[in-house]
């Protein structure tokens, strides 16, 4: 007989247990014999059967096995599968088999606890929730307490969903949402508006607004699963968010009189916020103000255009009114001030960037763009007064409103304004007889200033920095016939920068901490010239200077007296350090050419060689044994690299004669052929004076060596009258004078003047002044030796003035031997462009010197039918 495939069954709990699993095949044929079941078996049991199972019907087994599932009910009118709201789990027995297996028959098999699930009505369940969920709505739009749980509720979304309801749905939320903002939000409103002004209609419209955000997010809460399954894949329906925002937005602000309302409460804040003081309550009114018109999509049609309406008004009125008020340097300040306060304004409120940038060119097209507003702003004397008065925020908020939109490039404007005040104000420095001495500190300052503020508030603008330099080089090299340089039309500053080095060249000039703020150190002051601190001072005291010095075209006047300058540093020795001469000299080189130092090195030169005579001359007397009583030493200079001296009368000492002669007979012997021109006039000595009150030694200039020598020895009652001393001295008026008042009237009275007074008169008598002290031992007394005086100053100038005009002929002779012919205006040019290395001539100047030459013979004057005026050169 065949057997039926062996079945498993777990073991170790009772048969009847919810957690025992079984598995059975059943055969309901007559024919089929009976297995006997032992639940108390061991796990694995078999089931034999008499004879092979007929078929069970499958509808019979899905009846069986098809059980309903917990917590559903049955919506589907019986065409579904039973649900039970709460079934047990059936449970299996099997009845215990009576008898043999051919008397029992087919094993039954009984379920327990089977209960039949009852059917629903779905039309009934449907207007049930239905009526659960208007209820809910209407609560939470009247701000009442719910009739039923979140939970409850959502469920009823979410099987009115599951059903197909959710179009139905939608729609009677929709139509309650409309229905409770009329009802509850826009009649309060309305009854409002007449009692409440225009900022507390703003108010109470936004207390609404964030009541009905609040309801929102309650029903929201409830339609969760219609908004995630239904509405998401809608594209045409709103979210339950945006169909509340949109019927807010239709019902409360669209129409009028709220919206106008609205926005002249809004408008009416953003007045006052401008015309008073910042005030953080309204500010946070206005940010929610904002928000809300995000979030009803209405900032961009209504809000924007409105607010920027208003802002232009209020700008061009504004903008009216200070342009007459006030002057430039309060126009700028309130300007900026505007522009930045409306600018942090937008940021705060959280406005958009498009409004931001409207609002940006709404006040530069009022404030700057305008014609009659930047011929305001750029008023050479408005400008001017700013930069007179050092107002560098006021300069620096000036660049920022013209250089606010690059496009325009409004900055290279200010060109103008700026090249005329450098002009002005460096012109006036230059020509300033009074404080003529003062000329170069006041440049150096200038200059300073100009570069701070071209960093600080013009940002480096380089237009504005060619400006800078193209003015300062314009007005440092302008000319004008004035007693300054002696009727020549010399630049002066060239003078007065050569006579600023000499100045730090010998230390006497101090520098105060952050720019070149010079003043006159003593005279006498004693130098350390060993200090590296000082040196590095004078370093930085001649790159401050050569900054000036690289302005100067014709250098032809510094050049001059820098010369005259060096030659009394280096023949008085007074130079405070050889390394900042020979620093100073590779300046000069690098910047104007080796041919511009030639002579200047040459001057370096001789005094080396000096000390090479000098040194041989010593050996000679060793030799000899022949000594003179005075300790000789002379400087043998080259005339053409040194400047010119005039000659002087001066009967020096005899003793001083005999030593001058020895030495000029040994110089003789070493190089035939040379001949020396004693220059008493720069020569210096030191004497030594038993005084009564001490012993002092004097460093003196020959002139007052040989005067004060005449009072050797003398009584203390011993008189010279000035006759008598300039009878002794050979001296003329003008250099007696001047030693005797640097003897008798200076800081340093070694003879007294009878009578007394700080004129030199000659009929005065001198004597002398028993009652001198100080309390050093070595004095000088030679300053008046370096000083200069104003006829070698004039016969400066009149020598670098001859010098142009030789140098102007030389050009046009050169020229005409080139061309043979050419007319005047062309001469003039390419005289200009010939000479302009040193200097940019006056066509006054050519004309005379061109006339010169045809006076000489070296071109003639043709005139031509046409009228040219043409010049031939004459071979």
């Amino acid at each position: 007989m065949p057997r039926a495939k062996p079945l498993r069954e777990s073991s170790g709990k009772e048969p009847n247990s919810r957690h025992s699993k079984r598995a059975a095949s059943f055969d309901d044929s007559p024919s089929a014999r009976r297995s006997s079941v032992n639940s108390e078996e061991s796990p694995t049991k078999r089931i034999k059967l008499d004879h092979q199972p007929a078929s069970i019907p499958s509808s019979s087994i899905n009846n069986m096995y098809n059980f309903a599932k917990p917590n559903h009910v049955d919506l589907t009118n019986g065409n579904g599968p039973a649900v039970m709201t709460k079934v047990q789990k059936p449970s299996f027995t099997m009845a215990k088999p009576v008898g043999t297996a051919s008397e029992i028959g087919p094993r039954k098999i009984v379920v327990k606890n089977f209960r039949k699930t009852p059917r629903s009505d779905p039309e009934k369940y449907i207007n049930g929730v239905s009526a659960q969920l208007d209820a809910a709505l209407s609560a939470i739009l009247a701000d009442e307490k719910l009739p039923h749980s979140n939970e409850e509720l959502y469920r009823g979304v979410e099987n009115l969903c599951r059903q197909g309801r959710a179009p139905q749905l939608y729609k009677s939320l929709r139509e309650k949402c409309h229905e409770g903002i009329k009802t509850y939000i826009e009649k309060p409103l309305l009854a409002q508006a007449s009692t409440l002004d225009d900022a507390a209609m703003l108010g109470a419209v936004m207390g609404a607004w964030e009541t009905w955000n609040s309801r929102l997010k309650t029903i929201r809460s409830i339609y969760f699963f219609l908004d995630r399954s239904y509405l998401l894949n809608s594209p045409s329906l709103p979210s339950i968010e945006e169909m509340g925002t949109n019927e807010f937005r239709d019902i409360i602000f669209l129409p009028q009189p709220l919206r106008s309302r609205i926005l002249n409460g809004v408008c009416g804040l953003l007045a006052a916020d401008r015309e008073t003081q910042h005030d953080e309550k309204r500010r946070y009114v206005l940010r929610k103000a904002v928000r809300m018109f995000h979030a009803l999509s209405v900032y961009t049609s209504s809000f924007e255009p409105e607010f920027l309406a208003r802002s232009s008004s209020y700008f061009s009125s504004w903008s009216d009114q200070k342009a007459e008020s006030l002057d430039l340097a309060h126009y700028i300040d309130e300007s900026v001030k505007l522009i930045e306060d409306e600018l942090e304004r937008c940021s705060s409120l959280g406005l958009d960037s498009t409004t931001q940038k409207t609002i940006e060119t709404y006040l530069l097209d009022l404030l700057v763009d305008q014609e009659d507003r930047q011929k305001k702003m750029l008023e050479t004397k408005g400008v001017s007064q700013l930069l007179k008065e050092d107002k560098e925020d006021t300069l620096r908020r000036l660049y920022s409103l013209l250089d606010w939109r690059e496009s325009t490039n409004l900055s290279e404007k200010l060109r103008v304004p700026f090249e005329a005040y450098i002009s002005e104000n460096g012109s006036d420095i230059i020509f300033d007889e009074a404080r003529e001495h003062e000329m170069v500190p006041r440049l150096l300052a200038f200059k300073s200033k100009l570069d701070l503020i071209w960093k600080k508030c013009f940002r480096e603008h380089e237009g504005l920095g060619h400006s800078l330099r193209e003015a300062f080089e314009a007005f440092i090299n302008k000319s004008k016939r004035s007693t300054m340089t002696w009727g020549t039309d010399n630049p002066k500053p060239g003078e007065m920068i050569a006579k600023y080095v000499n100045l730090i060249l010998e230390g006497r000039m101090k520098v105060s901490s952050g720019h070149a703020n010079a003043t006159r150190a003593n005279n006498n002051e004693d130098v350390d010239m060993a200090s590296e601190d000082e040196d590095a001072e004078i370093t930085k005291q001649l790159d401050e200077v050569l900054e000036l010095f690289r302005f100067l075209h014709g250098k032809a006047v510094f050049e001059a007296f820098y010369k005259k300058a060096l030659a009394k540093r280096l023949l008085l020795n007074r130079s405070a350090s050889a390394d900042a001469e020979k620093s100073m000299l590779t300046r000069l080189a690098s910047e104007c050419g080796a041919g511009f130092t030639h002579n200047l090195e040459q001057m370096f030169k001789d005094m080396e060689l000096a000390r090479e005579e000098v040194k041989s001359y010593n050996l000679m007397l060793d030799e000899r044994d022949k000594r003179p009583d005075i300790d000789l030493t002379v400087s043998v200079l080259s005339s053409s690299a040194w400047p010119s001296y005039p000659e002087i009368t001066l009967n020096i000492p005899r003793n001083v004669q005999q030593a001058a002669t020895l030495f000029e007979e040994h110089y003789k012997q070493r190089h035939s052929g040379r001949k020396l021109e004693w220059k008493h006039s720069q020569a210096h000595c030191q004497l030594k004076a038993v005084l009564p009150k001490g012993v002092k030694e004097f460093v003196v200039s020959s002139l007052q060596a040989v005067i004060l020598l005449l009072f050797s020895n003398p009584s203390s009652n011993d008189e010279l009258s000035y006759v008598q001393i300039q009878a002794e001295t050979g001296l003329d008026d003008i250099q007696l004078k001047r030693t005797l008042q640097s003897l008798a009237c200076g800081q340093y009275r070694v003879l007294r003047k009878n009578p007394k007074g700080k004129e030199v008169n000659t009929d005065d008598t001198f004597s002398v002044n028993a009652n001198f002290s100080h309390p050093k031992y070595r004095i000088k007394i030679n300053n008046i030796q370096a000083q200069e005086t104003k006829e070698e100053n004039k016969e400066t100038h009149e020598r670098v003035a001859a010098d142009r005009h030789f140098e102007t002929q030389a050009a046009i002779v050169r020229i005409m031997k080139g061309r043979k012919t050419i007319t005047h205006a062309n001469l003039v040019v390419e005289v200009i462009n010939a000479t302009k290395s040193r200097g940019v001539l006056d066509q006054a100047d050519i004309k005379s010197n061109i006339e010169k030459l045809i006076d000489k013979d070296y071109m003639e004057r043709e005139e031509r039918d046409d009228g040219l005026n043409v010049y031939c050169y004459v071979a």
